[in-house]
């Protein structure tokens, strides 16, 4: 929906609320235009209701708001005296409209200085649940959301089973786009395994002021810009998926917007210069490897495993070697040393050899994982030449992500129907990428990452398990990642004990004030 669309739906739902209460209110004694002006009535309603005025900001908060408007159904009847079961099942599910029948036929009266505690236990039990639903649905959408990393693609920096805490106010917070949508959940209901939201009344991209911006080697969570799975086991290509549903990433940001990318023998420079990484992040790549003699599987496993080389092994029948799928430089060049080890050598692509699955899947580029580029990456509000021969570089993020319509006539580049020789890009793009250079799907298979598809920093590691695929019996804790820090420098370091302590002065500090409410 467009934003005039979102200001004639709003205006509607003013003018049916103003139909529904207007005599409500003036039985509270308030006037009855007064339920008939946008964010005024709310104002007004929260004094009818007793309930505090900030509730106002929780109506607009997208999500947040779904369980916002039945409490405020459901306490607008409990304000005329419907406390029954059957008044609140009726508010809720009549989504509000139970407020025409009290409104014009019930001959209700106002309840002044009702009391807001719940006259039961069950009803004090379902009012905790909907403040932690409520407290927690804020802090997921706006502030900071869990993750666990699935895949090996950033091995080393975060390991598979590695349960992150991201946050959102770092790069912004975005406002969701999926304006009706199941609270703390991505695109499918567990157990039902159908979507968890509905593809309408979407709201155009909003995002909060950010802290800071995206910087060269970040780890980034983001929205798979290329995203068409029905599921996260099924795929459709004609499947539409709203950003925010589109499903959720990691990688490293390589390269910027307004940066030069090229990778040369599987190591990438930025803007002529070899990238450095930090220190916790280690490049690997895969291998061939020979022993000099027959071993057994388990031999070969612990040999590999003294080294940290822990992806298991492969075989490439055609060359009669085994293959790791991965592996750090550094240890590969201690696994050449071992007795039983005749050889190992890196597993490249040669140089002008092209590999079709590698953006942008055009036969003019000759570009595979270890021999890439150049390739500018768009920065908002600059210009470039756009010709025939560039045009597969960027004709995705214009027709997709900046909705423009090109054609091609002879040598001739038509946007929107007009001849044209350059470009001007209206968002800023990202290059992301994996550690694991040669089992990473990344943006060298699909290409650019649009800023609006950024969901946010990953900041902390709060549980490690080893395992994590392999079912629970098989499951340990790496007790060192355990509450430690995604960036920094040298080992990670546990701050375990730090959160017990705390947590210990917190709960201390509740029981002190709680003795002390209760002496006087």
């Amino acid at each position: 929906m467009s934003l005039n669309n979102w200001f004639l739906f709003i205006l509607v739902i003013q003018i049916i609320h103003g139909l529904g209460t207007w005599k409500l209110y003036i039985k509270a004694g308030r006037k009855a235009w007064e339920a008939f002006i946008p964010v005024y009535n709310a104002f007004i309603l929260m004094k009818i209701i007793s309930r505090p005025w900030w509730w106002i900001i929780l109506l607009f908060l997208p999500i947040v708001n779904l369980i916002m408007f039945p409490a405020v159904w459901v306490e607008t009847a409990r304000s005329f005296g419907k406390n029954s079961l059957t008044d609140t099942i009726l508010a809720i599910v009549t989504l509000g409209f139970y407020n025409y029948y009290l409104n014009y036929i019930d001959n209700v009266n106002y309840v002044v200085n009702r009391d807001l505690k719940p006259t039961s236990a069950a009803g004090d039990w379902i009012s905790s649940i909907l403040f932690a639903v409520v407290a927690a649905t804020i802090v997921h959408t706006y502030f900071i959301q869990p993750f666990v990393i699935p895949t090996s693609s950033l091995e080393k920096s975060l390991l598979v089973g590695d349960f992150l805490l991201v946050s959102k106010m770092h790069y912004g917070a975005r406002v969701p786009m999926t304006t009706i949508a199941a609270p703390m959940v991505h695109d499918t209901l567990p157990v039902l395994k159908v979507k968890s939201y509905l593809p309408k009344f979407e709201l155009p991209y909003l995002r909060f002021p950010a802290f800071e911006k995206i910087k060269n080697n970040d780890i980034v969570v983001f929205n798979w810009p290329t995203d068409t799975m029905l599921d996260m086991r099924h795929t459709d290509k004609y499947y539409y998926k709203p950003i925010d549903k589109k499903t959720n990433y990691v990688k490293r940001c390589v390269a910027i917007a307004g940066d030069t990318l090229e990778i040369k023998n599987g190591y990438v420079w930025i803007n002529g210069k070899q990238n450095q990484l930090p220190d916790r992040a280690h490049i690997q790549f895969s291998y061939n490897l020979t022993f000099k003699r027959q071993l057994a599987p388990m031999d070969m496993y612990r040999i590999l495993e003294k080294f940290d080389i822990t992806d298991g092994l492969g075989i490439d029948q055609q060359q009669q070697v085994y293959i790791i799928p991965a592996a750090t430089e550094a240890n590969v060049a201690k696994l050449k040393n071992h007795p039983d080890v005749a050889s190992v050598s890196v597993r490249k692509a040669v140089e002008g050899q092209r590999s079709s699955d590698i953006f942008p899947s055009d036969p003019s580029y000759n570009w595979n994982n270890d021999y890439f580029g150049p390739l500018y990456v768009p920065k908002a509000g600059t210009s470039i030449q756009l010709t025939v021969d560039n045009l597969p570089l960027y004709k995705h993020a214009i027709t997709h992500y900046e909705n423009h319509k090109i054609a091609v006539n002879g040598n001739q580049v038509l946007i929107d129907g007009n001849p044209t020789n350059s470009y001007t890009f209206e968002k800023d793009y990202y290059w992301m990428m994996g550690d694991n250079r040669h089992n990473s799907q990344d943006s060298r298979v699909w290409g650019f990452v649009p800023h609006d598809h950024i969901i946010g920093k990953p900041v902390f590691k709060w549980m490690s398990i080893k395992g994590i695929n392999d079912g629970i019996k098989n499951w340990s804790i790496r007790g060192e990642r355990v509450f430690t820090t995604v960036s920094g420098e040298g080992e990670p370091r546990s701050y375990f004990i730090h959160f017990v302590v705390v947590l210990g002065l917190i709960y201390g500090f509740s029981i002190w004030r709680k003795k002390k409410q209760q002496a006087k």
